[in-house]
């Protein structure tokens, strides 16, 4: 999507829209539009469109109006973001070629034309990539959204938050591409041209140098593989003399289950098990891509998890890189032990301040929060509330739940330091208890599982169903507010 300023209406056949407040309609409105939007109840709410056409100039002008809620009420850059989602959502492939957006009232901040167009941007994200017999009507048409007579500081507010979409935009990437197309190798790759002159510097381990790192976790669920295991670090060095933030991702770009092979109906809905990695990169590309001025670096293990007969079984003992023995009880909680050598090998590399890690951890958090809410797990009160914080601002929003020593009993091994699944009850509690045994001490850490989050079965305000970019705008708000703020 194109986004372009100018400072009039351009000349020619074109889409115009309007943004409108709650019960507020533009002052300029023809008699008719207006009469119009009053009898289809067009009350400016958040999100809500009306259509209608005028004569101007002598010429027929199809106009819509897109609702922003109140000007006073909280969230207002997120419903300004809905308005904008809105037209994408109606006129991506409506056979309108150019929308342009009429800001010429004054009545909108630079800022909040930008939230207009990030919302625009992000709702007119699709992969169509394989779609190879799409009808014309279902084709995407809109190429170009023009923001006319814009107030200053408009175009700069803008690069800031394109930035913000080219982050979200990669992980809805990475998360749908099929896992023929994205695997440990091929993510690395796919990093490796998307940070291309942003200054980031990326670091990548194959599994020789983990081997000799003694990385047996991380290495342990890959074993059953064809496609070798990566870690990737990417590095941004945006200034500042304290201690890095670090981000790590659980990035298992297929997950059979392994050996505790899961059902087949849905298994290919486990392409996107490496949504916490995808969250991680989006969020570092958004960062690198802004120049944010804090020094952050992202970490991600990547592996297949596959039922070959080279593959770990259940009753195996891994020794990871910390020194650690875990039994594996199942081989389909993985992604705990992609984690617990990645966070290792970050706290050791890099010497955090704070990590935050990213991971579609478990199924039993869906049981606890369904789709509105990813947990969050941390030793540290100060983080958790930025954390939640900062999941609030960016829409990405996290519900804290308990960490405790009876929890972490429920992991106890009989034969080695800890097992790798507790009983059924508590089972995101006890994964996240199974990371905090690998966090260092006087390290503040949190744990955010989001497996019901990276991936909606039906549209959201600002997404087609499919892939939501969850995580990378929490990344971004979260270093806003506590490293650059």
């Amino acid at each position: 999507m194109k986004i372009e300023f100018a400072p009039t209406l351009p000349v020619g056949s074109h889409l115009l829209a309007q943004i409108a407040n709650k019960d507020t309609l533009p002052g300029d409105l023809e008699k008719a539009l207006g009469e119009g939007a009053a009898s289809a109840r067009f009350k400016g709410g958040a999100g809500q469109i009306f259509e209608g056409f005028a004569e101007r100039d002598g010429a027929v002008v199809r106009l819509a109006l897109a609702g922003a809620g109140a000007p006073d009420a909280d969230g207002r850059s997120a419903n300004l973001e809905k308005a904008g989602a809105a037209l994408a959502a109606k006129y991506l492939t409506s056979g309108e070629k150019t929308l342009a957006i009429d800001f010429s009232d004054g009545a909108l901040s630079a800022e909040d034309v930008a939230s207009v167009l990030l919302g625009v941007r992000l709702r007119a994200w699709r992969h169509d990539a394989y779609r190879t017999k799409l009808k014309d009507e279902q084709k995407r048409s809109l190429e170009t959204v023009i923001a006319v007579g814009a107030p200053d500081g408009a175009e700069t507010a803008w690069t800031v938050a394109a930035a913000l979409a080219d982050g979200v935009e990669f992980t809805r990437q990475l998360v749908t591409e099929p896992p023929n197309k994205v695997f440990p190798i091929s993510f690395v790759d796919m990093c490796r041209e998307e940070f291309d002159g942003t200054g980031a510097e990326l670091i990548v381990l194959d599994e020789d140098a983990m081997e000799k790192l003694s990385m047996g976790a991380l290495l342990g669920v890959g074993q059953g593989s064809a496609q070798p295991s990566r870690l990737l670090a990417i590095k941004w060095d945006g200034g500042g003399s304290e201690a890095p933030t670090v981000f790590v991702g659980k990035g298992v770009t297929f997950d059979t289950g392994g050996i505790s092979l899961k059902p087949g109906a849905g298994m290919d809905e486990m392409k996107w098990d490496m949504g916490g990695a995808g969250a991680v990169a989006g969020g570092m590309l958004a960062l690198a891509r802004r120049k944010a001025k804090a020094n952050v670096i992202g970490v991600v293990g990547l592996v297949e998890n596959m039922p070959d007969g080279n593959a770990i079984r259940p009753g195996d003992v891994l020794t990871s890189m910390s020194g650690q023995t875990i039994e594996v009880l199942n081989t389909d909680a993985e992604g705990r032990l992609v984690l617990c050598d990645a966070l290792h090998w970050a706290q050791t590399e890099f010497a955090p301040k704070r990590i935050v890690d990213f991971a579609t951890l478990t199924g039993a958090m869906l049981i606890s929060l369904g789709h509105e809410y990813a947990g969050v797990f941390s030793n540290d009160d100060a983080l958790a509330n930025d954390l939640l914080a900062a999941g609030t601002q960016s829409g990405d929003k996290l519900w804290r739940l308990p960490l405790g020593p009876a929890y972490d009993k429920l992991i106890d091994s009989q034969i080695a330091d800890v097992k790798n699944v507790g009983p059924r009850p508590a089972g995101s509690i006890t994964a996240a208890q199974f990371l905090q045994r690998f966090i260092h001490d006087g390290v503040a850490w949190a744990h955010c599982d989001v497996a019901g989050m990276v991936w909606s079965d039906k549209p959201g305000a600002t997404w087609e169903k499919g892939a939501t970019g969850y995580g990378a705008r929490l990344i971004d708000r979260f270093v806003r507010d506590t490293l650059e703020g």
